[in-house]
């Protein structure tokens, strides 16, 4: 299959700023099922300076620097995808005691994975909910995982909120509701409690709609030895597949926001943007 994203993220300013320089994050990531054959970078007013790096968490950005004043910043990414045949359960965990939780990584994982095992207090309740999850799976890892993930799609209702950090773990719980950020960052705070790294991923994701109306989409990625990273969607209770389109991932969520970056000046701002996914 063959993909086109166009996306369109402006902000505008009620007088006239300077803009410090930014980090912007719209290139989709290359994987063994997606090819990116397309990529362009429209940004207005055009920037003074600007290269591609990568950053801490090995996410391709652009770094852009700017002269002058501006009452707008505008990006436009379009971008066009190739896909190939997934199979998410193509895989086979190794060492096998990563098949039952709970486990342990070995030394060197544990340093490497640090940041994606940094825990935070969440609720006995919110253990139990998890806990009880588990039981049922008779602690077999993956049947965990994708009835967890389920069961969250199952208990929780999804809305959209434009922006703005994810909720609180307990506080996603409590309400019974969150934006997919929210649903996300509340299973990778409970999948740390349990001893698993979990980071946070933010990119598109495909799927037929009626009446099309895109948003920028946040899931999961779980690390297991023999497969890697392995996504998980709780917003829609399944595993990711070859229609989620990884744009950054971290353990830190606001090393993931596409554009990063202030301004000099005392306007206050207003955030448009719009995502068109089409199938070519």
């Amino acid at each position: 299959m063959k993909f086109k994203i166009t996306h369109i993220t402006t902000y505008l300013f009620d007088s006239e700023v300077f803009l410090e320089p930014h980090y912007l994050r719209f290139r989709p990531s290359q994987t063994s099922y997606v090819n990116v054959s397309e990529l362009a970078l429209t940004i207005l007013p055009q920037p003074a300076g600007h290269k591609m790096v990568q950053d801490e968490d090995n996410n391709s950005v652009d770094f852009c620097w700017f002269e002058g004043m501006t009452s707008q910043l505008t990006i436009k990414a379009e971008s066009v995808l190739e896909t190939k045949p997934y199979n998410p359960f193509n895989f086979l965990i190794y060492p096998q005691n990563f098949n039952t939780l709970p486990f342990q990584y070995n030394v060197l994982q544990k340093k490497l994975l640090f940041s994606a095992l940094e825990v935070v207090p969440i609720s006995k309740v919110l253990s139990d909910y998890a806990l009880s999850i588990l039981q049922r799976s008779n602690f077999n890892t993956i049947p965990y995982l994708t009835n967890l993930t389920k069961q969250l799609h199952d208990d929780f209702s999804v809305e959209y909120r434009a922006d703005g950090a994810p909720f609180i773990p307990d506080e996603t719980f409590q309400l019974k509701r969150g934006s997919c950020r929210d649903l996300s960052w509340m299973l990778i705070n409970v999948l740390r409690q349990q001893g698993l790294a979990a980071r946070f991923v933010s990119g598109y994701y495909y799927f037929d709609m009626v009446k099309p109306a895109y948003e920028l989409h946040a899931w999961v990625d779980v690390y297991l030895p023999g497969i890697g990273w392995f996504g998980l969607d709780p917003s829609h209770g399944i595993l990711t597949g070859n229609t989620h389109f990884p744009i950054a991932s971290s353990a830190h969520y606001e090393h993931t926001m596409p554009v990063s970056g202030g301004i000099r000046g005392s306007a206050s701002s207003k955030l448009n943007t719009e995502l068109i996914i089409e199938k070519l």
